[in-house]
């Protein structure tokens, strides 16, 4: 077995400050250039290497995904992946679709007047504040310039708040751990989509929570199977991802948001709003929170709609004893929002930076979705003009695990309907691609027809 071979090769991690994905590709590309690594050599197993190097096995995944797009190794099924051969004056990456559609990150900007305005904002921090208050213990709350700029973030969506009504959190995942911890224990049940948020299942399994799955269609989940769900297993909150849902970008109407909270206030049943996409649509439905303030706690993280590396969120609760509690246990976990990410934002927000980079994020998802759109085959596809990723539905014969295997052979990563599908329900043959992050038009377009031509072929018999 793979497992029992003593002479694998082993990356030097030098801990640069890059991500740890990035320098496990850079050590593959070190090594096949002085010799460690030959053409053709074998490398360890993925569970392997993410064992023998105490890191998880999605780190490996990437890294293996990544030195595929560099050309450094490739990948055959039932096989493994193999160091490839060096061809002078040839960089082998610029012939090669490979990619990684598996995170969901908006997308870059690559407009320079626009990087270059980023690039002040970092230098104005230290012209408006006290670099030295940025490095200490603030308000575990959020100080209240941060959270008078929460409230201008959210006055479109949610026009009646004040300073006093918001928690900036570490993160959506951060707060959304603190709010269900607040409001549920171990062995109680939470209600959300059968398809639902792969944190949210994180979070469950780590808080010993029971998932409660609801049936949707093109509205949004059933509320019939809410009221039978809260007859029958007495959950503890509803959670939902209700504008552009990950992963199948739904957006719930208003009709439907209005016949949930009637079905959860008749119950008594709180519901945990995850906003995380809810600002990138130009005219949205009004969020639950907007419509039953005393019933919703809402999440509206950043991390989506302007920075996948701005891990802050605004939390609003249905009163101050509630905003209270869930302060309580944010501390406990995760301590406080880091007031460098909270004054950046915040300068983001009033130099009007923010809504310019929520602008670009719009424009280049609309053009995004329509580069899918055209290479991928028609009528398989749910997705929205306005969000960054898709759900792909797969042809028959295609499965999840044959077309997974068959585009990780080409250095493809997309995400397979399990990674979001609640415990003891069958997952769809469905996979989500992400079209955003780092990858340029060009790229993702070769990509994309690469996954049509995968698409349009069976899948390989087994065993080949």
């Amino acid at each position: 077995m793979a497992a029992e071979q003593t002479d694998w090769w082993v990356p030097a991690i030098r801990r640069s400050g890059k991500p740890l994905y990035v320098e496990i590709a850079d050590a593959i590309a070190e090594d096949r250039l002085s010799g460690r690594l030959t053409a053709l050599q074998r490398l360890p197993p993925q569970r392997w290497l993410a064992k023998r190097l105490g890191v998880n096995f999605s780190t490996v995944f990437r890294a293996y995904i990544e030195a595929q797009r560099r050309g450094l190794i490739t990948a055959h099924i039932g096989q493994g992946s193999f160091v490839s051969p060096a061809r002078a004056g040839h960089d082998p990456a610029a012939d090669r679709p490979s990619g990684d559609l598996s995170m969901n990150l908006p997308p870059e900007p690559d407009d320079p007047a626009l990087v270059e305005r980023l690039a002040l904002s970092f230098a104005r921090l230290g012209q408006s504040h006290d670099p030295r208050a940025l490095l200490r213990y603030g308000d575990f709350m959020g100080a209240a310039a941060d959270r008078a700029a929460a409230v201008r973030w959210l006055a479109p969506r949610l026009p009646k708040l004040a300073p006093q009504d918001i928690l900036l959190a570490a993160g959506a995942q951060a707060a959304l751990l603190a709010v269900l911890s607040s409001l549920a224990a171990g062995g109680q049940a939470v209600c959300c989509d059968r398809l639902c948020y792969p944190g949210l299942k994180s979070l469950a399994a780590q808080l010993g929570l029971r998932l409660i799955g609801l049936p949707a269609d093109d509205d949004g989940p059933d509320p019939a199977s809410l009221a039978f769900a809260c007859r029958d297993f007495a959950p503890k909150a509803l959670c939902l991802t209700p504008t552009l849902h990950n992963p199948t970008t739904r957006t719930i109407s208003e009709r439907r948001r209005r016949q949930l909270l009637e079905v959860a206030q008749s119950h008594g049943l709180p519901i945990i709003e995850d906003d995380a996409y809810g600002a990138l649509p130009d005219a949205p439905p009004p969020p639950l929170a907007a419509l039953a303030p005393g019933a919703v706690f809402h999440i509206a993280g950043l991390a989506k709609s302007l920075s996948g590396g701005l891990r802050l969120a605004y939390v609003t609760a249905p009163d101050s004893r509630w905003l209270s509690r869930i302060t309580t246990a944010a501390r406990a976990t995760t301590l406080m929002a880091s007031p460098l990410a909270a004054a950046l934002a915040s300068d983001w927000i009033e130099s009007g930076l923010a809504q310019d980079l929520l602008g670009a994020v719009r424009a280049e998802s609309r053009a995004r979705q329509g580069i899918a759109a055209a290479c991928l085959p028609a009528g398989l596809s749910e997705a929205d003009p306005q969000g960054f990723h898709l759900w792909l539905r797969l042809p028959p014969p295609w499965t999840r695990t044959d077309f997974l295997a068959s585009l990780r052979s080409q250095g493809i990563g997309v995400m397979a309907a399990d990674a979001f599908t609640v415990p003891g329900e069958p997952p769809p043959e469905a996979a989500r691609l992400s079209l955003g992050g780092p990858i340029g038009r060009d790229h993702l377009a070769q990509v994309l027809r690469s996954i049509a031509a995968t698409l349009h072929q069976p899948p390989a018999p087994a065993g080949i």
